[in-house]
């Protein structure tokens, strides 16, 4: 079970992954003994050839063990087939759903270290990298060393050992060899990735950015930057792969001397009479079916060494914890506490230190503070997109670090600052809210949302395609469509992270008093850096510098010189500059 568990996390595979690459190692050992055997019967047939025992009996049995042997090739190369590339394929699949299953259930925390290129590589080009060693590469390693050493440990007995050793001793040698570059190749492989990673995401920030480069006449430069990065890659590409064929190629070298050494002492044995003609040439025909397979399967060890980094990456995913929990909730009510609650990213500075307020169900709480603050991070822990370093949340009287995520967030409705929508209609981008609604609830949140004005005014109303991130609609017009997902969903927690930032005062106020009609008897916490957008809210936290300033109600914090009462002077300050 030890060897089971090692493979799964140096390959990483799954439990079954594991052992059919058991299997596939032991079926490709069976089918490379096998191959040897015509050459034990052409060696028997000279034999009798030489002495004179070639008789008509001898004939049916050498044409019936050949027929056995032909059949035996064939049924163990079909075994050997399945057992490495069916089952290959098969763990690939499984492979990549476990991998996006278990991203499902990682924290975010998880993801703001990551880069989603890194992510997507790890999904794609790693899993396809390892899908070629377990089907093409490792299977075969591992059978040849487990075949050639049987064979070996078989001739030394059977044979003259001097002749064995004569034609062997070059194996381990060239093996040697290529195990004492796996760090240095492992570095290579390293660097080409980063350099690789560089180049993608300077690529897909190129096309990102492509309106603001012309717009400040900055293509030419950045162009220049991002060719320096695909010359980064060029280069890195030589290099690894100089390395590895210098490695590679001296131990080829050393395998052409082992025909060398066998002729050499096979020749001199051959002259003293202490060895026949027959085994002399019985040990070139070996050295010949040898070396030619073992040569490749040099070139595949290099291979699997640098696989290891892949390997590795993905063993990173799979031994990542995930964020689990009870299915079932037993809370009473919906208010969110936060008691004492610590918060750092990475183990770094701290971003929040002791906090501690209720956000009470029929109620708006509302975060306010200097930007850096951490008001967008209090919404992410209430809703257990990360979990807290110190103290706990809970909701309704329950720990939600005890509770699945995905069952926490269906209490919540989230409206995030960055709205991300998706290149499909209008309808089916608010439905995203609430899986299999009508058509009519659709519309019915649109309205509520405030959506309707500037959707009546598209080509194909509610049908209408908005291109990828919602491009065809202004920030405004996609802000609504976000909220009106919101309202769909009709979760008793509401989570608004400036969600009326893109919105001019007229739709501001609509929005404001759709929101009252949604709040009814639900937990609402709203973060808004515009004072008027949280003149209503029951009660104010002021966060700055990660922990509570102040909190309490508008009239409260109203009443003396304040964090919120200054913020409220200065906004009304900037509502009055002219220019």
């Amino acid at each position: 079970m030890k060897m089971i568990e090692k493979l799964q996390h140096k390959y990483a595979l799954s439990k079954q992954g594991a052992i059919d690459m058991t299997r596939a190692c032991i079926s490709v050992t069976i089918t490379n003994i096998v191959l040897m055997m015509p050459a034990g019967i052409l060696y028997f047939l000279i034999k009798d050839l030489l002495e004179g025992m070639f008789t008509r009996d001898r004939i049916g049995f050498y044409a019936i063990a050949s027929i056995s042997v032909i059949l035996l090739i064939a049924a163990t190369n079909f075994i050997q087939y399945n057992a490495t590339f069916l089952t290959t394929y098969r763990e690939s699949g499984v492979r990549r759903t476990t991998i996006a299953e278990r991203l499902r259930k990682l924290p975010l925390s998880y993801f703001g270290k990551k880069n989603i290129a890194d992510l997507t590589t790890n999904i794609m080009g790693d899993c396809a990298q390892i899908e070629t060693a377990s089907s093409h590469w490792i299977p075969e390693l591992i059978g040849a060393v487990i075949s050639v050493t049987i064979v070996g440990i078989s001739l030394f007995f059977a044979f003259d050992w001097r002749m064995v050793l004569a034609s062997f001793w070059v194996i381990p040698v060239a093996f040697i060899i290529i195990i004492t570059c796996s760090g240095a190749e492992k570095n290579a492989i390293r660097k080409n990735s980063a350099v690789k990673l560089t180049m993608t995401d300077g690529i897909q920030e190129c096309l990102e950015s492509v309106r603001d480069l012309r717009a400040n006449n900055a293509e030419d430069i950045y162009m220049d930057e991002l060719e320096g990065k695909i010359r980064n890659v060029e280069k890195q590409a030589l290099l690894t792969e100089l390395k590895m064929a210098v490695y590679v190629n001296s131990a080829s070298i050393i395998l052409k001397i082992g025909i060398g050494t066998t002729a050499v002492v096979g020749g001199a044995l051959f002259a003293k009479g202490e060895i026949s003609i027959l085994t002399f040439f019985m040990f070139l025909m070996l050295v010949a079916r040898l070396y030619d397979p073992m040569q490749i399967t040099l070139q595949n060890f290099a291979a699997i060494i640098s696989c290891g980094v892949q390997c590795e990456r993905l063993d990173e995913v799979l031994s990542t914890p995930m964020q689990t929990g009870t299915e079932e909730m037993n809370n009473k009510g919906y208010d969110i506490v936060f008691d004492h609650v610590g918060f750092k990213y990475d183990d770094a500075t701290e971003v929040l230190k002791d906090v501690s307020f209720t956000a009470k169900q029929g109620q708006v709480t509302a975060l306010i503070g200097p930007s850096g603050g951490g008001k967008t991070t209090i919404s992410r822990l209430a809703a257990r997109f990360w979990d807290v370093n110190e103290g706990k949340i809970t909701l309704g009287g329950e720990d939600i670090s005890k509770i699945d995520p995905e069952t926490l967030l269906t209490n919540y409705s989230i409206v995030f600052q960055d709205v991300t929508l998706f290149n499909n209609s209008v309808k089916e981008n608010i439905r995203i809210g609430k899986s299999g609604a009508t058509d009519e609830e659709v519309e019915e949140a649109a309205r509520l949302a405030n959506c309707e004005e500037f959707v009546n005014l598209l080509p194909d109303k509610y049908d209408t395609y908005i291109g990828e991130n919602g491009s065809e609609l202004s920030g405004g017009e996609r802000q609504r469509i976000s909220i009106a997902r919101a309202f769909l969903k009709d979760a008793p927690i509401i989570l608004l992270d400036e969600a009326t930032a893109s919105l001019d005062a007229e739709n501001e106020t609509a929005i404001q008093e759709a929101l009252s009609r949604l709040i009814k008897n639900k937990t609402v916490m709203i973060i808004a850096h515009r004072m008027r957008t949280i003149a209503n809210a029951d009660h104010i936290v002021v966060l700055k510098d990660g922990v509570v300033a102040e909190q309490g109600s508008p009239e409260f914090l109203n009443g003396y010189d304040s964090i919120y009462s200054h913020m409220t002077k200065q906004q009304l300050k900037s509502q009055n500059w002219k220019m």
